[in-house]
């Protein structure tokens, strides 16, 4: 059995960030007929994820290490990858 594309990216951001939270999105049905849409979907995905690998880091810093981990899928069955990427916030204990 094939694993989905979104599972993957899942299982790889996992892996590579140990995320304190993370939401990857399947959002191709929105860009069906569109450049890069394919019949059954899993081309375009919205990724939400909250990681301590990003403090410190700038926007582009934290999407190249990302692009970085997903570049095979990136070079095929992945037309377009909305990231949004965020360190935890510290809070303070009373």
């Amino acid at each position: 059995m094939r694993t989905s594309v979104k599972d993957t990216v899942a299982s790889k951001l996992a892996s590579a960030f140990q995320p304190a939270s993370l939401d990857v999105e399947d959002e191709s049905h929105k860009h069906a007929g569109h450049a890069g849409a394919r019949p059954g979907g899993e081309t375009h995905f919205k990724v939400h994820m909250v990681a301590t690998a990003f403090a410190g880091k700038s926007r582009i810093e934290r999407h190249r290490l990302v692009h970085a981990v997903l570049a095979e899928e990136l070079r095929g069955p992945i037309h377009a990858l909305a990231l949004s990427l965020e360190a935890p916030t510290a809070t303070a204990e009373d």
